[in-house]
């Protein structure tokens, strides 16, 4: 009897044992030891969500299609109105859709992501929101197509059936600065850039926003940096890798070199949203909002 209840006993703690490995093995995965894929701020399913199914087939720029199925699958509408002062307001109805940029460069989410505005096939702008304004300046003379595609946060192309999910419209540019519009336009002002590294001596500046890129952070967190019409800003940016600074609108470059600070002065002549990125990277320093 007493050799049975040993036994017994010997079972019920390989049993107690056994179920408490599995219960720790079980609590460091979701939550014991820090995994190294979250990004700051985001859930575990913001983190690792995976949405649809990715295609080899891409974009035409080199971002792959992340097939979803028609039902429920996201859905963008463009119309491009003429603005009173200069160029056109755009904007994106989206359906099935949300807008987030504080995920850019995250999981995939289905319904969620951002989305790239084209000129015959040449990206202009990344969009965050459903408004964007287009300068007359960005649209040479002559017949054109303008395209916007909508993208997960890591950069994929949302798909259905194959073919990215995107909406197109026709657009004519009567070339130069004004443009359609239905007033005079002054004369726009020479930008004046420096090619790196070091802000140029002897120009002032209305406004200096100074950036560092480490580690593919921005820092401070990219925001909008509102400018009148003919001011002058500086762009201080330095990035711990080599890099080339681009400001949209303007076609303006400027290359980063590893370590070391770079500058760039630049006359904002035209209203509109501009953004600024990096090349290499892909990362949005700021956007420039001139009113």
């Amino acid at each position: 009897m007493r050799g049975r209840a040993r036994r017994r006993a010997a079972r019920t703690a390989a049993l107690l044992a056994l179920v408490l490995l599995l219960g720790g093995g079980a609590a460091t995965g979701c939550g014991g030891r820090a995994t190294t894929h979250h990004k700051p701020g985001t859930s575990h399913e913001e983190a690792s969500g995976s949405a649809g199914t990715l295609l080899t087939a891409d974009d035409g720029a080199g971002h792959r299609l992340r097939e979803v199925p028609a039902g429920g699958a996201p859905k963008v509408r463009l119309t491009a109105r003429p603005d009173s002062e200069d160029g056109w307001n755009l904007q994106l109805t989206v359906d099935n859709f949300a807008f987030t940029p504080d995920s850019t460069g995250g999981a995939a989410l289905r319904g969620a992501g951002h989305a790239h505005l084209e000129l015959d096939g040449r990206k202009l702008a990344r969009l965050y929101g459903p408004w964007f304004h287009l300068p007359a300046a960005q649209v040479p003379e002559g017949a054109h197509t303008l395209t916007v595609r909508l993208y997960a946060d890591d950069h994929t192309a949302w798909a259905v059936s194959g073919k990215p999910v995107e909406a197109t419209v026709p657009l004519t540019g009567n070339g130069g600065p004004g443009g359609h519009s239905h007033g005079a336009t002054p004369p726009a002002s020479p930008p004046a850039p420096t090619p790196a590294p070091g802000l140029p001596t002897g120009q002032a500046a209305d406004r200096t926003v100074t950036i560092t890129v480490r580690d593919g952070k921005v820092s401070p967190a990219p925001a909008r940096t509102e400018l009148k019409r003919g001011e002058r800003v500086a762009l201080r940016v330095t990035s711990d890798r080599a890099d080339t600074l681009h400001v949209h609108g303007y076609d303006k470059e400027l290359a980063l070199p590893a370590g070391q600070e770079a500058g760039l002065v630049l006359t904002v002549d035209r209203t509109g949203l501009f953004e600024v990125e990096t090349h290499a990277s892909g990362l949005v320093l700021t956007q420039l909002l001139v009113r």
